[in-house]
């Protein structure tokens, strides 16, 4: 994958969701912009049961696999900046079992992006050695896991 090729997410359906429906053209900080996007979509699955949200982070997240590899082997580039439905994915894990307020929102917008950005181990190691759809995806759902236990042992101490 030596040329790389221009995103055209207004003309891809593929690249239309990897890029998080523009959200990922930002010009500086695209993964902070897609978490953002991220949000008004978490509100409107936030009052979901916990089974049903659950089956919609896996599928999300298996179709994730599929459109953010599609999109890096269109772009020819893997993991291009732009490419932030796994950001999606990542926060909506993040915010997994934890109760609609926008508190816990805004502070799992910001774990996750410290995770996501940071990288640290074993994440890193992921982010580094895994390709393809499944390497994109699998460094923002650690984080995401990461955030999601992050949140949930705040909110234990908050209640305790």
């Amino acid at each position: 994958m030596n040329e790389t090729t221009a995103p055209t997410p207004f003309r891809s359906p593929i690249q239309f969701l990897a890029f998080g429906f523009g959200s990922g053209l930002a010009p500086k900080a695209p993964g902070t912009a897609g978490t953002l996007m991220a949000i008004p979509l978490y509100w409107l699955v936030s009052g979901w049961n916990l089974p049903a949200y659950s089956a919609f982070i896996v599928v999300t997240g298996l179709l994730g696999i599929w459109i953010c590899g599609s999109a890096s082997r269109q772009l020819k580039v893997h993991d291009h900046p732009g490419i932030v439905w796994d950001e999606f994915v990542g926060y909506w894990i993040t915010l997994w079992a934890m109760p609609f307020d926008w508190v816990w929102v805004i502070a799992g917008f910001v774990v996750f992006r410290v995770y996501d950005i940071a990288k640290p181990w074993p994440i890193s190691v992921l982010d580094r050695k895994v390709k393809g759809g499944f390497g994109i995806m699998i460094d923002d759902v650690l984080a995401g896991v990461m955030g999601c236990a992050t949140l949930h042992l705040a909110l234990w101490l908050a209640e305790a």
